[in-house]
């Protein structure tokens, strides 16, 4: 078995943790409750019961001691008032014991056990004492109030018993309070002792547990990612932590992989680059002998073939005039495809000054260079307020010279009009070159942009069909786009310029 597989999970964890939390918190609470219900039952047998018994013993005492005063009084006085007492005592007292059988002075227990000793030393000296307040008795003789005296003696015992008993059962139950008190204070300690533990058992655990092999998996994805991707990659710990490093594993082997196909792929790069480079400077020469040596023989042949066609001319019949004329044309238009195509090939080769221009004013240098076209076509240029952009301006100004220069040279039966325009789009500059000229179906929109492409033959408009093209390179060197509104009436081209970075709306 894998490690992830024989590692726990961390939800049984938590799930073992929190049940040993809850066992140990439930024990806490039942000892708590336990202590808590003995110092009610405490705190109730000595408010309810021996409180209110010593109560009742004491106005129990109270009684026959009023019943000994008042038959002692009579007896001394013979006044009848003086008996309010012992009346008032035998009334008292029954109300007393019945107090005292409510509270629990019942036979076979203690408390019932002294009240009916008390109950019978009262009886037989209340039944010694009795004659003698009867009406028409005789005084007592010595020997009667001496022993009426020891009778009562035996009540003040029994009392007195009584009354220690109480005491003695009011002290056990104070100290069974203090000790119900006590005990639900260590109880409340243990409690709060308990969750503390608990806490820094449920701190350690899980820090030992959880905590650890995420900040030891942390430490080895840190080193592979600082200092050395080789480096293996080793999840320990509950099951998730320890498939999460597998996982990391993983991805590191994947990465691995994606940076040795990377390193393959730089170096093709760089072997395609160092192919490029020879081919530019093959280009580069070829730039050059195309820009003198192959310019030179050119130039002669159009010169030596125009001085045949002066010295021969007349001598010549119609079709050798016409050949030499053939000749002179071919080598100009040779000149001039030469021309076109060096221009192409050296936009963006040999980048100028990106400068903030007005617009406008490139407008204004393509038309003064195209002002004999102008007029021999009868035609116009109109231009709207244009806004500055950031631009090698003579490659700008080959843009609208070309673009303007088309609509004068694909023009219909009416004078041609051009309309040169802008707007904003987002970040860019949209500019808009529209005439009234013959148009372009929307099959050729992509044709018209490449190398060579002439929608006419050579002898209905004249040109190599490389002007389009350069307009192209040029507008993607300035990082935008050209196309053809294929909805607009006549022929409008459109392109994009990157807006200067202080424009506002034109």
């Amino acid at each position: 078995m894998s490690a992830e597989a024989r590692g726990w999970p961390i939800r049984r964890w938590l799930t073992l943790f929190a049940a040993a939390e809850a066992v140990l918190l439930l024990a806490a609470l039942a000892g708590g409750a336990i202590a808590l219900n003995n110092l009610t039952e405490a705190r109730n047998s000595l408010l309810d019961v021996i409180g209110p018994q010593r109560l009742a013993a004491t106005q129990l005492s109270t009684a026959l001691l009023n019943q000994e005063t008042g038959i002692r009084g009579y007896q001394l006085g013979r006044r009848p008032d003086f008996l309010t007492p012992y009346n008032e005592g035998r009334q008292a007292q029954g109300t007393a014991v019945t107090q005292l059988r409510e509270l629990g002075a019942l036979p076979g227990t203690q408390a019932g056990d002294d009240l009916e000793s008390v109950l019978h030393a009262a009886t037989t000296w209340q039944a010694a004492a009795a004659p003698s307040v009867e009406p028409g008795a005789s005084p007592l003789t010595p020997a009667q109030i001496e022993r009426g005296r020891t009778l009562f003696d035996v009540v003040r015992r029994a009392l007195d018993t009584q009354f220690e008993h109480l005491t003695a059962v009011r002290d056990t139950g104070r100290a069974d309070l203090d000790g119900a008190g006590s005990f639900l204070t260590a109880m409340l300690i243990a409690i709060a002792v308990l969750v503390v533990l608990l806490f820094v058992v449920l701190f350690l655990g899980l820090r030992q547990v959880i905590t650890r092999p995420i900040l030891r998996l942390a430490g080895e994805v840190r080193q592979v990612a600082d200092q050395d991707v080789h480096r293996a990659v080793n999840g320990s710990g509950p099951r998730e932590i320890a498939q999460l490093g597998a996982d990391v594993e993983v991805m590191r082997l994947r990465i691995l992989d994606e940076v040795a196909e990377l390193e393959r792929a730089h170096a093709m790069l760089d072997k395609r680059t160092r192919e490029l480079e020879r081919s530019n400077a093959d280009l580069e020469q070829f730039a050059y002998v195309a820009s003198h040596d192959l310019q030179e023989p050119l130039r002669k042949v159009a010169s030596f073939c125009q001085l045949l066609q002066k010295r021969y001319q007349g001598l010549l019949d119609e079709r050798g005039e016409q050949y030499i004329e053939y000749a002179v044309d071919g080598a100009k238009r040779m000149q001039v495809l030469i021309n076109d195509l060096l221009a192409f090939s050296r936009v963006g080769r040999k980048p100028g000054e990106h400068v903030v221009v007005d617009a406008g004013r490139l407008v204004d240098d393509a038309v003064a260079n195209l002002e004999v076209a102008l007029s021999l076509s009868g035609g116009k240029v109109d231009r709207g307020e244009l806004p500055e952009v950031r631009v090698e301006p003579a490659l700008m100004t080959a843009v609208f010279q070309n673009l303007i220069g088309n609509a004068l040279k694909f023009k219909g039966e009416a004078p041609p009009e051009v309309r040169v325009s802008a707007e904003r789009d987002g970040a860019d500059w949209m500019f808009a070159v529209r005439d009234n000229g013959i148009g372009i179906e929307a099959e050729y929109a992509e044709r018209i942009f490449a190398l060579f492409q002439r929608l006419h033959t050579r002898s209905a408009y004249p040109g190599t069909g490389i002007g389009l093209a350069l307009c192209r390179r040029i507008v993607e060197h300035h990082g935008g786009r050209i196309w053809l509104d294929t909805e607009a009436e006549g022929t409008t081209i459109r392109f994009t310029l990157p807006a200067a970075e202080d424009d506002g709306d034109a």
